[in-house]
């Protein structure tokens, strides 16, 4: 029988600095370190779910006007996104070995299973050092627990990552420890 999350780990979401060192160990990774390191980078920073990753077409990203169509799944509602330089380069640099409509690709050019994407997640999370395991759905947690840190307005937060229900996303701004920062003046 499978464990609860909570006895596997304290915490449903990634901070950024472990986001970091999973894109550290995709770049050192020995196969595919450039898909590796564009997928989970996009997966944190557009708040991708593991489907969404598996079928984002390049047709869904315009690197002239630097934007990203999100195309939600789960009901959720689609949105345009800008992307920001590292993303663009990153990209730019996927595209120049990938002539198929997806954009995150297995051996067999084919757009990358969702199985392969969780073991990607959960490989990088061990390569990592993190210390616990790692799932997809983790990233786009970690998406909005770093938008809510930043001081995000919880109803953008909510737009950006394509709720329709703004219960999905004050989770995120539950979780910030600057939520209180300005009770109590010194």
């Amino acid at each position: 029988m499978r464990k609860p999350n909570s006895a596997l780990r304290t915490r449903e979401y990634l901070l950024e600095s472990e986001i970091n060192l999973m894109l550290e160990a995709a770049r050192k990774s020995k196969r595919y370190p450039h898909r590796n390191y564009c997928l989970v980078l996009l997966m944190f920073r557009h708040g991708l779910r593991v489907s969404e990753a598996s079928f984002l077409e390049w047709s869904q990203i315009d690197l002239d006007s630097e934007t990203i169509y999100v195309r939600r799944l789960k009901g959720s509602k689609a949105s345009t996104h800008p992307l920001k330089t590292i993303e663009i380069m990153a990209l730019k640099l996927l595209e120049r070995t990938n002539q198929n409509p997806y954009v995150f690709l297995s051996e067999r050019n084919q757009p990358l299973a969702r199985r392969t994407i969780q073991y990607i997640i959960k490989d990088l999370g061990q390569r990592a050092n993190l210390g616990f395991p790692t799932h997809p759905h983790m990233m786009r947690h970690a998406c909005g627990y770093r938008l809510a840190n930043d001081g995000i307005d919880t109803r953008a937060i909510g737009e950006y990552l394509g709720h329709t229900q703004m219960q999905s996303t004050v989770i995120y701004t539950e979780l910030s420890p600057h939520q209180f920062d300005n009770f109590f003046e010194d």
